[in-house]
């Protein structure tokens, strides 16, 4: 197995504030996975940021174990320069790292939202597509790394429809819903503000259906908000006014992908004066974190955020375990598959080496002979003997390729195709052939 890497940190790791430090949103990461690829411990990245996870999939630039261990302290330092911090002291607390099997089984996990704190739900398939797509825009999306990731989406896929994870709409845009139902019993009476008109915002536009007496969203685009709240129904309002919104919301969900806080402590302070002290309440999902926590010490006002939902989320979860088992089975094949392929790669430069080797000799000792004693052959007995040359190398190497590809398939096959290359002395090219080369994504999948 090569040694695939992953350096990262998640939900169960690191707080919500960790994690947003190093997040990046898709403005800023072309930049990000080019200072990545400039490291020259580094051959192939690739960049996933979400509200739960912070991860780096790479390739290290050789196939040792040492390799490896410079590949896994580059992304650790590009980590650690990304957010400004004096040591890499102050990120490794946080920062799990994976190699090898252990590290494809991850990208497989994840993929299939087996590692999501919501398991199933179906935004992170979506997520790792577009990760995936941003580095092969950047050319920082290789052969190998580029197999792993689309067989990522075929298991993906498969975990979907051949087990119940995904059964129905769970997600943590509708668990910051249920949430908020379980603070308020049934929203009829009481009105939804959206701050955000994403993908994560139009899932909670979603889970509340027509249950709230009202929903309104804001957000920086008029056009993009009013578009999401005539789809359910709702009115829309642009971030500058998001001030007069506050003041007839009774829930805030708050989902942009702002780097700095959209609801401050002075913001919510006026706020609650013009209320004359009407409780409010915050959900905050997005990562980096769109509302202040300073906001949760004033009075009558609440602040959750994503790490706050765990609770819930474990109580949403537990009629999904019983299609964990099965799900992982799922992985564990496909972990075995990908193994197998990869092993394939190794032998392949060995049979081409062995067959270029084998046509060589034989032709060099058909052009001695047709140069020496039978100089008087004319072309059509020239080309005769080279189709037979032709003939008898395929034939002398048909078992040999065929035992060799049949080995490199199972543990020890490297030890034989070693010593192919060494009792017949020959000299093969690292290059992976036309297989390696990565294959288009599976379609993301129809949220609900």
């Amino acid at each position: 197995m090569p040694p695939i890497l992953v350096v990262g940190l998640s939900h169960k790791s690191a707080p919500v504030e960790v994690r947003e430090k190093l997040a990046a949103g898709a403005d800023v990461l072309p930049e990000v996975l080019a200072r990545l690829a400039q490291r020259e411990e580094l051959s192939e990245v690739m960049f996933l940021s979400t509200c739960n996870r912070v991860e780096v999939f790479a390739l290290p630039r050789g196939p040792s174990a040492q390799a490896a261990d410079h590949g896994a302290t580059a992304v650790r330092e590009a980590l650690r320069e990304q957010i400004g911090a004096a040591s890499e002291a102050d990120v490794a607390p946080y920062l799990y790292e994976k190699v090898g099997e252990d590290a494809v089984r991850h990208i497989f996990r994840v993929a299939a939202s087996l590692d999501s704190m919501v398991l199933g739900e179906p935004q992170i398939f979506g997520q790792v597509k577009d990760a995936f797509e941003a580095a092969t825009a950047a050319k920082t999306m290789g052969s190998l790394l580029g197999r792993c990731l689309t067989r990522a989406f075929t298991v993906a896929k498969r975990v979907r429809t051949e087990t119940a994870l995904g059964a129905g709409t769970v997600s943590i845009s509708s668990v910051a819903v249920d949430l908020a139902r379980r603070i308020f019993g049934d929203l009829n009476d009481h009105s939804v503000l959206l701050v955000g008109a994403g993908e994560m915002a139009e899932a909670a536009a979603k889970s509340l259906g027509k249950g709230a007496r009202s929903m309104r969203v804001c957000n920086r685009s008029f056009e993009r908000a009013a578009q999401l709240a005539a789809a359910f129904g709702g009115g829309a309002a642009p971030l500058e006014q998001l001030e007069s919104e506050l003041l007839l919301a009774d829930v805030v969900v708050a989902s942009t992908s702002s780097r700095s806080y959209v609801i401050t402590p002075d913001l919510v302070r006026r706020v609650m004066k013009a209320r004359k002290g009407r409780t409010l309440f915050f959900i905050d999902i997005a990562v980096p974190r769109n509302v202040d926590p300073q906001v949760h010490q004033i009075d009558n006002v609440y602040v959750f955020n994503v790490d706050d939902l765990e609770e819930q989320v474990r109580q949403n979860m537990r009629a999904r375990q019983a299609e964990v088992a099965q799900a992982e089975a799922i992985v564990a094949a496909e972990v075995d598959d990908f193994k197998t392929w990869v092993r394939g790669l190794d032998v392949q430069p060995t049979l081409v080496a062995l067959r270029a080797k084998t046509r060589g000799v034989l032709m060099a000792e058909l052009e001695r002979t047709l140069g020496g004693r039978l100089k008087h052959l004319g072309e059509p007995e020239r080309a005769a003997l080279q189709q037979m040359v032709e003939s008898a190398t395929n034939k002398l190497l048909h078992a040999p390729t065929t035992r060799l590809r049949a080995a490199a398939s199972g543990e020890g096959g490297g030890d034989l195709v070693a010593a192919t290359r060494q009792l017949f002395e020959l000299e093969t090219a690292p290059a992976r052939d036309d297989d390696a080369r990565p294959e288009a994504p599976a379609e993301k999948p129809v949220t609900h």
